[in-house]
């Protein structure tokens, strides 16, 4: 009679020292995985050199040009491309990129959409953006209807 329920109990305690064991490790489990966050730093290449009394750049102070242009910002390289002297100036470069861009899309018959350019989108960190955007709109609709003939001429034949 004894045996059997000393059986009995230890059995309800190799339970409850499981269960406890269990609880436990899935405890431990969920701290671990709150505290394991990833923390990305990015910078911008080239990183922005800090100095407190300027260059002299061409007589304008702390590296900036004419167009307050900026060579040691993240974006002066990219987006240099759309300062311009003039309107007239904006229109033909926009006109050409354009047509560039537009007789690619034509040739690998991408939907009509000069919107989805980088270059009609970045304009606006320049100067002149409407005329820019306005030559570029121009082009590319002539761009395309090139790119789009030479595309059926080669399927044609």
């Amino acid at each position: 009679m004894k045996g059997k329920y000393m059986r009995r109990i230890g059995g309800i305690v190799l339970g409850a020292v499981m269960l406890f064991g269990v609880m436990l490790a899935t405890a431990a489990d969920t701290q671990a995985q709150s505290r394991r966050r990833r923390v990305v730093i990015v910078r911008p290449n080239p990183y922005r050199i800090y100095r407190p009394f300027g260059w002299w750049n061409y007589g304008y102070p702390w590296g900036y040009d004419r167009f307050g242009y900026d060579p040691w910002s993240p974006y002066g390289f990219r987006y240099r491309q759309y300062v311009f002297d003039n309107s007239e100036e904006a229109v033909e470069k926009g006109y050409e990129r354009g047509f560039k861009t537009g007789k690619d899309d034509g040739k690998k018959a991408k939907s009509y959409s000069p919107q989805r350019s980088d270059y009609f989108k970045d304009a606006g960190f320049g100067n002149f953006a409407e005329y820019y955007r306005n030559g570029f709109s121009r082009g590319y609709g002539e761009g395309y209807k090139v790119g789009a003939d030479e595309r059926a001429r080669k399927n044609a034949g």
